[in-house]
């Protein structure tokens, strides 16, 4: 850390407590809690003063006039959950997904910064952060090396000096998540050069390596790879432990593969639970209604694994392997003061929740609510451009086939593509990412994402850039001025009426409402979309998908379309006039 937690008057006044001289601000008696070091459940009494726990053992304090003293008789008190790999840009925003969050006891995120790099200059992005840290709730952060698409202008992007200074940043504990692995293993030594800096300061390294055979884990271990959350199968878990990795289990809206993961290692008798963590993922906000890490929590105990292992795999085991037990993951003298209090071990929904010394939820009821930060450094989406005939021509030899949620293969096109319909009767649609500046634009069709969609525009996107999706090209001009005027969001369109709608002002991805109010949302649109035919899994998550070229086997992008495989441009992107 560049700046010590506590400043010195601080550190004096909580020796100061322990020597009965002054009294701390909240006193749980009788407190039964999990300590991670002994792996067992310890009796004792728990003094905190403002954010810190300044004592965890059988001694009391001094109770001043100012002392909240609380009986936890019958309770069950733990660590604030962790959860290591969140993207919390899912239509929610960092704010209020950590208030949601928090509320079923996950009070720490460590989080992707991909849209606050590619959106603003470091400086406004680290002003985020300021704010973020600011709040009743523990914010970390990772720092990309690779964009996960093809950009025009990666290069200005992703700079030493750029990258460098997300890695100077006290809270970013890691560099990756690695999508752009192929690049380093080809030679990219720029990418090596960010990890080897990284490695420096001691900071971790996350791969994204779904479905990657031993030889390419090996390697990627020698170029510095530490940890990886895309193992799919037990085998997979097994090869990641057998050389060396953190392994991060996921359970998402994606990959929902915690229950056959856990049960492999219950099955196989593995015994390797300090070895694990679990992650969501970046689930869509719909997702997040069974939990977060108190749903992981309660898959894990469900699957077998034992109540302590299941607790700490969420808790004791992010921050020994991030680094960070002087701090987090432990309920003992000096760490923060991030506590869930349970009526039940099988259930890890606590009843009331302690933050950095806050009360946020108590008796099961919520009792604070985390600030709302200013984003008005974030950029406006503010789409100053029109859309012409000329936008709207699709003539392209082939298009994008959506096999499943993450695989896109081309496919020969054999419609009629001059008319400004496209029959009902197939599930092939009009697609169109355009930028959201208006400066240029890549046209093709969709295959396999609806059979009924007539118009749908979003600057929900990997970019942030504009997709248009339709079987009625005057639909998906409705839906593009409908986003206009919203400034950023999602729009379904159907006969010149606006089926429904998902506003999203803070840079037009992020919404400002409550999670509760965007999962209604999401919930509306998904349900729409199945409707006129979307039968895959996360119609939220294909928008992103569009674009991902760590994904086989074709992209859309902001080059133009995209063969991953082969790493060229297939037909590239026209400059509007």
């Amino acid at each position: 850390m560049d700046n010590p937690l506590w400043k010195n008057i601080e550190i004096r006044n909580q020796l100061k407590i322990i020597g009965k001289e002054q009294s701390p601000d909240l006193v749980l008696t009788n407190a039964y809690y999990l300590h991670g070091i002994y792996k067992k459940w310890m009796t004792g009494n728990i003094w905190i003063h403002d954010d810190r726990i300044v004592y965890a053992g059988q001694e009391m304090p001094k109770i001043g006039n100012e002392t909240e003293v609380a009986d936890m008789t019958g309770k069950f008190i733990v660590p604030g959950y962790i959860e290591p790999h969140v993207h919390p840009f899912q239509l929610y925003n960092p704010q209020s997904f950590a208030d949601y969050s928090a509320q079923l006891g996950t009070t720490t995120f460590i989080s992707d910064n991909l849209t606050l790099f590619l959106s603003m200059e470091n400086e406004k992005a680290f002003s985020i952060l300021d704010q973020l840290n600011e709040l009743p709730f523990t914010f970390y952060w990772w720092t990309r090396f690779d964009s996960q698409t093809e950009l025009a202008a990666e290069d200005m992007l992703f700079t030493s000096k750029s990258v460098g200074e997300w890695l100077d940043r006290p809270e970013v504990l890691l560099g990756g998540e690695l999508t752009g692995w192929p690049k380093l293993m080809a030679g990219d030594d720029q990418m090596l050069y960010w990890i080897q800096k990284a490695k420096m300061t001691r900071k971790k390294i996350e791969g994204h390596f779904p479905g990657a055979s031993e030889k390419t884990l090996a390697r990627m271990k020698l170029l510095g790879a530490d940890g990886d959350h895309e193992a799919m199968t037990i085998d997979e878990v097994e090869m990641r432990l057998l050389h060396g990795y953190g392994v991060t289990l996921r359970h998402s809206s994606i990959r929902p593969d915690l229950p056959s993961l856990l049960k492999g290692v219950v099955d196989r008798e593995l015994n390797v639970y300090e070895k694990l963590m679990m992650t969501t993922d970046g689930s869509t906000p719909s997702f997040h209604k069974d939990g977060v890490m108190d749903l992981c929590i309660r898959i894990a105990l469900e699957a077998g694994v034992p109540a302590i292992e299941a607790y700490m795999m969420s808790s004791y085991n992010v921050a020994r392997y991030y680094n960070m037990t002087a701090m987090h993951g432990l309920i003992a003298t000096g760490r923060y003061a991030n506590l869930n209090i349970l009526d039940s071990i099988d259930n890890p929904v606590p009843s009331s929740v302690i933050s950095k010394g806050k009360w946020l939820k108590r008796d099961g009821e919520k009792v604070l609510a985390l600030p709302e930060i200013n984003w008005d450094v974030l950029p406006d989406l503010n789409m100053d451009f029109e859309l012409t005939e000329d936008d709207f021509q699709f003539s392209m030899p082939f298009g994008l086939d959506m096999v499943n949620d993450v695989i896109i293969k081309p496919y020969s096109v054999n419609i009629d593509t001059h008319d400004g319909t496209l029959s009902k009767d197939h599930d092939e649609s009009f697609l169109m990412l355009i930028d959201k500046h208006g400066k240029w634009r890549v046209n093709t069709l969709i295959k396999g994402f609806t059979n009924a969609v007539e118009g749908f525009a979003s600057s929900y996107s990997n970019t942030g850039d504009i997709i248009l999706i339709g079987k009625n090209r005057r639909q998906m001009w409705l839906a593009f001025d409908k986003l206009k005027e919203m400034n950023g969001g999602i729009v379904l369109m159907e006969s010149d009426e606006m089926i429904c709608h998902i506003p999203l002002p803070l840079g037009g991805g992020m919404s400002e409402l409550p999670m509760e109010q965007i999962m209604e949302q999401e919930t509306v649109l998904k349900q729409a979309l199945k409707e006129r035919g979307y039968k895959h899994g996360d119609a939220i998550y294909t928008l992103l998908f569009l674009q991902a070229t760590h994904l086989p086997y074709v992209r859309v992008t902001q080059k133009g379309i995209y063969d991953v495989m082969n790493k060229k441009i297939l037909f590239p992107a026209f400059m509007r006039q």
